[in-house]
């Protein structure tokens, strides 16, 4: 990657150099555009649900830059061995999460190939002035993440014919939500810095956050809040193998007393449509926090940031 050509523009105001969850390009001093796209192979078996799974996906970056989406295309992938209907229902599932967001599909693109993939290529509008990005935490700012994790370790259970219905239908709604309706209370908030929960897990998005920032992050796992279900299937060994790659990111310091706890897994599992990690001063995290809780929305306060050490995540324990 790193023999690919450099890039500059001074409208670009979000590239690629923080690993951030989408290209922000200005167009005004009151308009910018949100650009990302995000496509993966399905993760349940119906695809009506891969299909709003992979389109809350997609949309998610837009929210977490501070904006909103507006249009969306269509990639997909589809192997010629199968009822054209499936892709008609996952298609449809895309289109009504699209729906739910207020944005407008307009078209897309879809190839022939041996395994099924779907998501979206999405621009919105953000204000230039009001952009959130992963890379400003403050020392002092507490983290609030408003959606549960160990959706990977559930999907896990779920291709190995161990889990549940109540496990499996609460991960699918989990996965299936929109990030819209945290971001509709969070934007009234004085926001620092801001990232959603996907493939790298709770853990590494920290690390992106807390290494862009140069600060250190602290998880506090008491305060984590986890999918029904999950730390047994870790218990049990069901661990995606992203889960493992995770660990080689960043740099992590592990309390003695839980390194060996299901927890652990569950804070590097790779999540797929994951809730928003937001750092903003304490006095507007204790209000975010119970506002969207309020609104039937996880707002759990789960850590803290603190001046750059050594490490760019602690995971622990408090007394």
């Amino acid at each position: 990657m790193g023999k690919l050509p450099k890039f500059s523009d001074p409208n670009l105001l979000v590239g690629t150099e923080t690993a951030d969850d989408a290209a922000i390009y200005k167009i005004n001093d009151e308009i910018a555009i949100i650009q990302t796209l995000d496509f993966f192979t399905p993760i349940v078996d119906d695809p009506y649900s891969f299909g709003e799974i992979a389109a809350a996906n997609a949309l998610s970056d837009a929210y977490a830059m501070g904006g909103e989406p507006k249009i969306a295309l269509n990639i997909a992938a589809f192997p010629n061995c199968l009822d054209i209907e499936i892709l008609g229902e996952i298609l449809r599932g895309g289109a009504n999460k699209v729906m739910e967001a207020g944005a407008v599909l307009a078209g897309g693109h879809t190839i022939s190939d041996d395994e099924p993939k779907y998501g979206l290529s999405v621009t919105g509008f953000v204000n230039p002035n009001k952009i959130w990005t992963n890379d400003n935490a403050k020392t002092g700012d507490l983290l609030v993440l408003t959606k549960k994790i160990g959706s990977g370790i559930i999907n896990t259970a779920i291709k190995g014919k161990v889990a549940i219905k109540e496990h499996i239908d609460e991960v699918v709604k989990t996965m299936a939500t929109l990030n819209k309706y945290a971001y509709e209370v969070v934007k009234n908030y004085n926001i620092n810095s801001c990232t959603d929960i996907t493939g790298f897990g709770l853990a590494g998005h920290c690390y992106e956050m807390a290494n862009g920032s140069e600060k250190t992050i602290v998880i506090d796992v008491n305060k984590v809040p986890v999918l029904d279900g999950a730390l047994d299937y870790a218990k049990s060994g069901y661990i995606p193998g992203g889960a493992y790659k995770n660990r080689q990111y960043g740099t992590y310091r592990i309390d003695e007393s839980i390194a060996n706890e299901p927890i652990i897994d569950v804070i590097f599992d790779p999540q797929t449509s994951g809730g928003l990690l937001i750092s903003l001063p304490e006095k507007e995290a204790i209000k975010l926090s119970e506002e969207l809780k309020s609104k039937g929305i996880c707002g759990e306060i789960i850590g803290y940031v603190k001046d750059k050490e050594d490490v760019d995540v602690v995971i622990e324990r408090e007394a």
